[in-house]
């Protein structure tokens, strides 16, 4: 029997900055009224030569530098994004060949915002079946090339950015690894958060759209729920968890989540000032953080959370 464990993480961010003093400039808001709603600061806009592709590669090159692993080791990408450079291929395979990786598989998983829990339970449970030793995990978005930015309800709450994991294969007698993990999905409400444009229905790429008051509704009910299952499974007290890293979305959410649980907020790590919400990026963004600032060490109990539309959402304990 193996387990899946976190060898190395890293991220990668655009150059360019848009704080909330830019934004209004564009649109007909002020940095005080989406602090309050939001929390959010400031967040990294992709420029010209900066794509869903080049930040996931950035950010696998800085995890398998952290995993002590070269590209060849590779045998399997799960790439989570939402903006993938071109509808196909998968980005996944973009990636795989700008880092020379020739063997194994590839691919791209879409659940939004929940996509790097998604891909992170994918590839758990690929290596548990002995189909990899070592898989790039990968969150990439691109969100500003699909935002109406005329609409002040969503433009001022999205960002760009990348975050990777390594997982490798390790025997189950290892402490570390993935402990649990539960993913779930309700398309009745697909109309909440979507993007209005596809391929198969008007032929364009579309812009996001959403009805922020019916997401809040949910996420906190939803996120807690699953999180609370992954708690009971693993047999773990929330008392217990030494990090929560959740998706960044909105710090209400976040810090309503946690109330919930009985997380305290300074066991939060929270990004969402200085990044925003950048969709299947988040959650490994604020993870690398987290381990480079050295707030998360080795043997860390650290939950994982996220809600996406779809509505999907999910929840990952690991241990460091």
């Amino acid at each position: 029997m193996v387990k899946s464990v976190i060898a190395g993480v890293g991220s990668a961010l655009p150059q360019r900055i848009m704080t909330n003093h830019d934004i209004a400039k564009v649109v007909d808001t002020t940095h005080d009224w989406i602090v309050e709603r939001t929390g959010i600061h400031a967040r990294h806009i992709a420029g010209e030569g900066e794509t869903t592709r080049t930040l996931a590669v950035a950010a696998a090159r800085r995890a398998l530098e952290a995993a002590k692993l070269q590209a060849s080791d590779i045998d399997l990408i799960v790439l989570a994004t939402s903006t993938p450079d071109n509808t196909f291929p998968a980005t996944a395979t973009l990636v795989q060949a700008d880092l020379g990786i020739t063997q194994g598989a590839a691919f791209d998983v879409q659940a939004v915002c929940s996509g790097f829990v998604y891909a992170l339970v994918t590839a758990d449970s690929l290596i548990k079946a002995g189909q990899s030793k070592h898989a790039l995990v990968i969150g990439s978005e691109t969100f500003s090339r699909i935002l109406d930015w005329n609409d002040r309800t969503t433009c001022v709450l999205f960002g760009d950015g990348a975050g990777a994991f390594v997982l490798s294969a390790a025997p189950d007698s290892d402490k570390r690894g993935i402990l649990a993990s539960k993913l779930r999905a309700d398309g009745r409400y697909n109309d909440k958060l979507y993007v209005d444009g596809g391929p198969s229905t008007t032929k364009t790429v579309g812009f996001l759209r959403m009805e922020g008051r019916e997401v809040f509704k949910h996420a906190v009910t939803n996120i807690a729920s699953v999180m609370e299952e992954v708690l009971a499974e693993s047999g773990t007290a929330a008392k217990d968890v030494d990090w929560f890293v959740p998706h960044q979305a909105n710090r209400r959410i976040l810090e309503g989540t946690a109330r919930k649980l009985g997380i305290s907020e300074d066991r939060i790590i929270l990004t969402l000032d200085k990044h925003g919400n950048t969709s299947a990026a988040s959650i490994p963004l604020a993870f690398d953080e987290g381990v480079r600032d050295g707030r998360i060490k080795p043997a860390d109990l650290v939950l994982l959370e996220a809600m996406g539309g779809g509505f999907t959402w999910g929840a990952v304990l690991a241990q460091l």
